[in-house]
C-alpha cells in the first residue's frame, strides 16, 4: 500500500526493474531454481552492520540484536508476500522457529543463507499459485453469484490451509476475468490473456537473481533502522547514479518489459535509437549483438535489466539491433539496426519551462512554471570540473534567464512529486532567489550543526516567485521551499509536504576492501538531520503552504508520518538570516480570491469530487464478482467521465479523448502507443497557483503601502528587476 512504498529510481532505459536469472535463461514456471548467498554477499553483509551499527556512521544506529532480528523478519516477509496470498501460516512458522531471533548472528557473522532458505520456499510457492491459477482457467467462471473478493490483505493473517488459499485465489482470478468480460472480451480471450498474465509472474519470480534476494533482505535490516537508510546492489547504484547525473552511454531510448518482449516505450530527441529514423515506439528488442560481428544473442524472455546492460555499452561503441516492427506478428521476420552509442542526456527528466496566461478582472498576466522532477547533479562530472556537468540549478538558471527575456510577471516553481536529490543543488537553486544567507542547517550524529549558506550574492530572479509543493515533494524539495517561506521570498501554495527532514550519505561498500570493479554495492546512509533557517525541522511536519490545497493523500497512507520508526521532529536554534518580505498580511485576501475562482472552476471542482471518491474507494477491502453489481458501478463511473466530457467541450475546456473505461488489462498487456498520455490531463492545480500568484501580483500593484510591507523590492507597487 502507499505508506509502503519505497523509492524507487526512474531511469532512462530502465523504467522498471523486472527481477531476473542469468542472462539468456529463459525458465519455465514451476523450474526449480534454487538461489544460494556468495561469498561477496557475506563479506557485504559484515559491511552493512558495521556502518548500520556504529555511531560514527549513522544518525541513529540500532544494536543488531535479537529484537531487531525480529523487525528484520516481519519487513523481510512483508517485501516478498505483502498481501499475504503466497505463503501458508504453516510457513511462517516454520519461519519464526529457525529464524525470527537468529537473524542478528546470521548477519553479524556474514550468513545470509536463511533469507534464501525463505525466499526458495517463497520461489515455490508462486509457482504453486500459478499452476493453480492457470488451471483455474479451464472452465468458465459463473458472474451471477453474490460473490466477493477481498483485495485488500495487508493486515490479514496469512492463510492457514491450501483450501483457504486456493477459494482466495479462485476469487482473485474471477475478478480479473470479471473485468476483462465486462470490458467486453470473449470467454476464449479471457483465457489466453489471463494465462499469459499468470505466466509472465511466474516467470519473472522464477528468474531471480541472488542479488535480488540479498538486496531485497540487506533492505529489511537497513529499513528497520530507519525509514530512509537502504542498501543498493552495484547494479542498482549504477542505475542510481545515472538518475543523478541525468546522462548514460546508450542508444536513448527507454524501454518497457511487455510480456516476452523488451518493448521501446519512447526515444530521447538526438539520441542515436530516433536519429537512426528506423526505430519506432512500440518495436520489439529481439536479439542484441555487439561490435561489427558478436554474435546475436536471442533476448526474448528475458530481464529488461539484463537487456538493458547488453545495450548500454561506451560511447562510440556499435552495437546492433534485430528489431520486430511494432506492426509485425509475433513470427514475422526481424529487421537488423546498427547503431553507434552515444552520451545522451535525459532531458525528459530535466527541468522544464512554459508560460500560461492568467487571465484577471483587470487584464492578464503571463507567469512562467518551471516544473523541476528531481534535484540532479553529475556529481563526478563536476568533481572533475566538467563545464557542461548535469545540474539543476544551472538548468533553471537559464530558464529563468529564458523567462525573464520574454516578459513574464512571475515565477511559478513546480515540485509536485520531487523526492529530493542533491543537498547542494537545494541549497545553490535557493540563492538564485536571494542574494545571500542561510540556506538550511545540519546536525549531525555528535549533535554539531553546520549552517550551509548561499554565498554566490548572484539572483537569478528578483520577481514574483510561488512554489508549488504537494504530499510527494520531500527532502531537497523541503529545504528549497521552508527557505523560500522563511525568508518570506515567495508563497508556498499546494498540499503538506513529505515530511523527510533527514540526510543521507552514498557508502560504497568495495572503498574498504579496494575492489577494482564493483563487487559489494552501497549503502544509503542516514547520517544527520536538516532544519530551516528559523531553526524548525522538516521531519514528520514538512513544509505547510501558505495556501493549501485539497489534500489528496492523507498522511496515513503516505509520508514521513506514515512510517513506524521515522525519527522524531527536533528543532534547533535559528540561523542568523534576514527576512526579505511577509507575504503574511497578503494570505487571507488571497485565499479569499482563490476559493471563490475554485468554487466557479469546474476542474477544480471535478478534481474535489475525485479526490472525496478516493477517500470512499480507499475505506473498501472487498469488490463484488457479480456482474450485474460490478457492471452497473462501472455504468455509473463511465456515465460521470462522458458527463464531464461533454461539459468540457460546452465549455470549451480541453478534453482528453485518449481517456477510457476500464480495460481489464495490466499495463503490461495494453499497446505502448495505447498508453495514457499524462499531458494531456487538465492540471487544475498548476493553473490556480498561477492564478494566486497573479492575484498577488494586481493586488500589490494596487496597494503601495501594503507591497512595502510585502516585499522591500517593490517601487510603488512594481517588482523591480
Amino acid at each position: 500500500m502507499l505508506k509502503r512504498l519505497s523509492l524507487i529510481f526512474a531511469v532512462a532505459l530502465l523504467p522498471m526493474l523486472a527481477v531476473g536469472l542469468n542472462a539468456g535463461a529463459k525458465p519455465e514456471v514451476g523450474d526449480a531454481v534454487v538461489l544460494a548467498a556468495t561469498s561477496d554477499q557475506a563479506g557485504a553483509a559484515r559491511l552493512v552492520h558495521g556502518l548500520l551499527s556504529d555511531s560514527r556512521y549513522h544518525l541513529a544506529p540500532k544494536r543488531l540484536d535479537d529484537a531487531l532480528s525480529s523487525q528484520i523478519f516481519d519487513r523481510y516477509i512483508e517485501a516478498l508476500d505483502p498481501q499475504r496470498m503466497f505463503f501458508l501460516a504453516s510457513d511462517i512458522e516454520r519461519f519464526e522457529a529457525a529464524y525470527r531471533t537468529r537473524l542478528d548472528d546470521a548477519i553479524r557473522g556474514g550468513r545470509v543463507d536463511p533469507a534464501f532458505a525463505i525466499y526458495n520456499v517463497y520461489a515455490d510457492r508462486v509457482a504453486e499459485r500459478v499452476a493453480h491459477a492457470r488451471g483455474l482457467l479451464e472452465r468458465e467462471f459463473d458472474f451471477d453469484t453474490q460473490d466477493s473478493w477481498t483485495f485488500d490483505r495487508e493486515d490479514a493473517d496469512f492463510f492457514p490451509d491450501r483450501e483457504a488459499l486456493d477459494d482466495a485465489w479462485r476469487r482473485s482470478v474471477k475478478n480479473d476475468a470479471l473485468r476483462l468480460h465486462l470490458a467486453g472480451r470473449e470467454h476464449a480471450d479471457i483465457v489466453r490473456t489471463l494465462d499469459r498474465r499468470y505466466q509472465s509472474l511466474g516467470n519473472r519470480v522464477a528468474q531471480t537473481k541472488g542479488e535480488d534476494v540479498f538486496q531485497t533482505f540487506m533492505n529489511a535490516y537497513a529499513t528497520a533502522i530507519e525509514p530512509h537508510t537502504g542498501y543498493m546492489t552495484p547494479r542498482t547504484s549504477e542505475n542510481f547514479n545515472i538518475s543523478m547525473r541525468l546522462s548514460l552511454e546508450g542508444i536513448g531510448a527507454v524501454l518497457q518489459n511487455q510480456q516476452d518482449f523488451v518493448v521501446i516505450r519512447s526515444m530521447v530527441p538526438g539520441g542515436p535509437a530516433a536519429l537512426s529514423n528506423r526505430i519506432r515506439v512500440g518495436d520489439r528488442v529481439v536479439a542484441v549483438g555487439q561490435g561489427d560481428d558478436g554474435e546475436m544473442v536471442d533476448v526474448v524472455g528475458w530481464r529488461l535489466d539484463d537487456v538493458v546492460d547488453m545495450i548500454r555499452g561506451p560511447a562510440d561503441s556499435q552495437v546492433r539491433l534485430d528489431i520486430l516492427p511494432a506492426s509485425a506478428s509475433v513470427d514475422g521476420e526481424p529487421e537488423r539496426v546498427e547503431l553507434i552509442r552515444q552520451r545522451v542526456r535525459l532531458e525528459e527528466q530535466a527541468a522544464q519551462r512554459q508560460i500560461i496566461q492568467a487571465e484577471g478582472p483587470e487584464g492578464s498576466r503571463r507567469i512562467g512554471v518551471i516544473k523541476l522532477p528531481t534535484f540532479y547533479q553529475d556529481f563526478e562530472a563536476r568533481r572533475r570540473n566538467d563545464p557542461d556537468y548535469s545540474s539543476a540549478t544551472r538548468d533553471v538558471e537559464r530558464l529563468l534567464g529564458e523567462l525573464r527575456e520574454e516578459g513574464v510577471d512571475g515565477v511559478v516553481v513546480d515540485l509536485r512529486n520531487n523526492g529530493g536529490g542533491s543537498l547542494n543543488e537545494a541549497i545553490e537553486l535557493t540563492g538564485l532567489f536571494i542574494e545571500s544567507g542561510p540556506v538550511v542547517q545540519v546536525r549531525d550524529a555528535s549533535g554539531r550543526v553546520d549552517v550551509h549558506e548561499d554565498r554566490s550574492r548572484r539572483v537569478a530572479w528578483e520577481g514574483p516567485l510561488a512554489v508549488l509543493i504537494n504530499r510527494g515533494s520531500a527532502s531537497a524539495s523541503e529545504i528549497f521551499a521552508a527557505a523560500v517561506q522563511d525568508y518570506g521570498r515567495g508563497i508556498i501554495i499546494g498540499e503538506q509536504s513529505f515530511g523527510k527532514g533527514t540526510v543521507q550519505n552514498l557508502i560504497d561498500l568495495d572503498r574498504w576492501p579496494q575492489n577494482e570493479t564493483p563487487r559489494f554495492g552501497q549503502v544509503k546512509l542516514t547520517v544527520a538531520q536538516f532544519y530551516r533557517p528559523a531553526g524548525g525541522s522538516t521531519q514528520h511536519k514538512g513544509v505547510v503552504p501558505d495556501i493549501g490545497f485539497p489534500v489528496t493523500l492523507d498522511a496515513s497512507e503516505f509520508g514521513e508520518s506514515s512510517y513506524d520508526n521515522a525519527l522524531p521532529w527536533t528543532q534547533v536554534d535559528a540561523a542568523g538570516f534576514g527576512r526579505i518580505g511577509d507575504f503574511g498580511p497578503l494570505l487571507a485576501q488571497l485565499r479569499t480570491m482563490h476559493e471563490q475562482r475554485a468554487a466557479e472552476d469546474p476542474e477544480f471542482q471535478w478534481l474535489l469530487e475525485d479526490i472525496q471518491e478516493y477517500r470512499r474507494q480507499r475505506e473498501r477491502t472487498e469488490l463484488s464478482l457479480n456482474a450485474e453489481v460490478r457492471r452497473a458501478e462501472r455504468d455509473r463511473n463511465e456515465a460521470r467521465r462522458q458527463a464531464r466530457d461533454e461539459a468540457r467541450r460546452e465549455l470549451g475546456l480541453a478534453v482528453n479523448d485518449r481517456a477510457r473505461a476500464d480495460d481489464g488489462l495490466q499495463a503490461d498487456e495494453r499497446a505502448i502507443t495505447e498508453d495514457d498520455d499524462e499531458d494531456e490531463r487538465p492540471d487544475p492545480l498548476l493553473r490556480e497557483s498561477v492564478n494566486i500568484l497573479a492575484d498577488a501580483i494586481e493586488l500589490l500593484g494596487r496597494d503601495p503601502q501594503l507591497a512595502a510591507r510585502v516585499h522591500p523590492r517593490l517601487d510603488e507597487g512594481r517588482w523591480v528587476q
